[in-house]
């Protein structure tokens, strides 16, 4: 029978021996060819493969920019379709509002600083800025001076305050729009709460309650939004006669 050929020599291997020892091209053809790990690049992809592939990332990328975009505010159409600043009619009672105008009375007093027992002195030039760049909702206004007659009169607790307008709730449960310009408004600060004037009364009898704090307002010269007032400047301007 005839013995098999003996197995060819790799290419590698005798290379290697012809530059080392036998020892040393076998140990270097066994660690670096023989057992070194062969990587393959993986098969070309198809052009549907690629449409596909550029689709997701597509919509990967759209993913993300929706996701990290900040919400666009609402148009005034929106909001007037929305009903966003509606009130029901059943909620525009004077009574509802009382709180909210006890809240702005105590808001006024920190501003001003005419609480029980602070005895502060309340001018045009060192609380003018303040009063300006304050916020009106719940303040209780009288309309006293108006170009329009129809309008003088006009008494409510303001739950809506625009750039242009005051929005009241009478004493009747009624809602009325004021306009600003050619109008002068009166509202009070009182200097005590009543609880507080009672027990004043009470520790100190014959005393009486300190009189409450009257203020006008010059719509003309407070056409802005709550917003906008609180970043304002105070400046000295001439004041139309109404």
């Amino acid at each position: 029978m005839a013995s098999s050929p003996a197995p060819k020599a790799h290419i590698a291997h005798t290379l290697l021996s012809r530059a080392h020892s036998p020892d040393s091209a076998a140990q270097q053809f066994t660690e670096r060819v023989k057992q070194k790990p062969l990587f393959l690049r993986a098969t070309s992809p198809s052009a549907s493969d690629n449409r596909s592939r550029r689709r997701l990332h597509r919509l990967r990328k759209k993913e993300y920019f929706l996701k990290h975009q900040k919400p666009q505010p609402l148009s005034a159409r929106e909001k007037r379709k929305s009903g966003l600043y509606d009130l029901p009619k059943e909620e525009c009672k004077h009574n509802l509002f009382k709180g909210l105008h006890e809240l702005w009375v105590g808001y006024m007093q920190e501003i001003l600083d005419v609480k029980a027992g602070a005895h502060g002195y309340v001018s045009p030039t060192s609380h003018g800025s303040k009063l300006v760049s304050a916020d009106y909702h719940g303040a209780e206004v009288e309309v006293v001076r108006s170009r329009c007659a129809g309008r003088v009169g006009v008494k409510g607790i303001v739950v809506r305050d625009t750039k242009f307008t005051f929005v009241v709730v009478t004493e009747r449960d009624e809602m009325k729009t004021v306009p600003k310009e050619h109008t002068i408004f009166r509202f009070t600060v009182p200097v005590s709460t009543p609880s507080e004037g009672a027990q004043d009364q009470q520790t100190q009898p014959g005393a009486k309650a300190p009189a409450p704090l009257v203020f006008e307002l010059h719509g003309n010269q407070f056409e802005n939004r709550p917003v906008d007032r609180a970043n304002k400047k105070f400046k000295w301007r001439n004041i139309d006669y109404i």
